[in-house]
This record gives C-alpha cells, sequence and structure tokens, in this order.
C-alpha cells in the first residue's frame, strides 16, 4: 500500500511471516512500503512471526510462493482476523483452510468508506505505477462501478 502502511493500524495487531520480511524489506530494500514496514517493526506494532508448522509450510510451498506459504501457516497457528494476501492461487489455498482473507484492494475500500482516502482511482494509479502492483483492468473498473468513484 504505497504511503499507507497505517491502514493496517485498525488491527489490534500485526505479524509478518520471515519470508515475507526478507522479500520486502531484505531484498526489496528500494521498493515502496519497504522503510515503512522496517519502521513499524521497530515501533513495535508489526511483528515478524516464524510458522511453527515447517512440513506445512514445505507443503504449500509446492504451489505458492515462501511468503504466501508462511503467511498461510502462521495464519493458521494464530488464526488472525484477517490474513492479508493478493494472489489469486494464495487467496484460494487459504479459502480451503477457511481463512478470511482480504486484499490490498479490500482494505482501500474500506479505508475510503471510513473517509480515510479520497479517490480509490488514485491509490489503485499509485499502487500500479508506484508499487509496481498488477491490477487486472476488469477488476479495477468493477471497484470504481461498486463503489461510484471515477
Amino acid at each position: 500500500m504505497v504511503g499507507h502502511i497505517d491502514l493496517l493500524r485498525r488491527f489490534s495487531s500485526v505479524c509478518i511471516p520471515p519470508a515475507v520480511w526478507q522479500e520486502v524489506v531484505e531484498l526489496g530494500g528500494g521498493r515502496p512500503g519497504a522503510i515503512e514496514i522496517r519502521e513499524a517493526r521497530k515501533s513495535g506494532w508489526l511483528r515478524v512471526v516464524e510458522p511453527s508448522d515447517k512440513a506445512l509450510v514445505r507443503l504449500l510451498e509446492q504451489e505458492l510462493h515462501a511468503g504466501e506459504a508462511e503467511s498461510i501457516a502462521l495464519a493458521l497457528e494464530i488464526r488472525p482476523d484477517v490474513l492479508l494476501l493478493d494472489e489469486t492461487e494464495a487467496r484460494r489455498v487459504a479459502g480451503l483452510y477457511g481463512l478470511p482473507v482480504t486484499g490490498i484492494i479490500g482494505l482501500l475500500i474500506q479505508a475510503r468508506h471510513e473517509g480515510r482516502v479520497s479517490s480509490l482511482a488514485e491509490e489503485m494509479d499509485r499502487l500500479r505505477e508506484e508499487g509496481g502492483f498488477w491490477i487486472q483492468d476488469a477488476l479495477y473498473r468493477r471497484v470504481l462501478e461498486m463503489e461510484n468513484d471515477e
């Protein structure tokens, strides 16, 4: 969420697995959000937590990237209010386990309803342009139509 990590503060705690930390902060140091995530960890409201079920992580890694596999395994252990996943396959697998899932666009829609962002179009454009985030054109249009935010 380019410039909106604060939207995660709505949750009492935010945990990410080591593979996500590695991908976003250590390997993606120049990527949008990397500095904010590092600061969130330093300030204590975001924690890096390793899933204990390594066998499940290995099983999930047969279909998913390491960060997605670790995220699902960790969510099965800690049972969060919601699991933040954007990749279609990861969301499908999380659904098989009955995990509640949302994505960045879902968080932005909620923030729009709360008046914390003024334009979904602008935010999705920022995700695409600054964050390199792929949003299917049909989804982009559907979100704007649903929200009457053109």
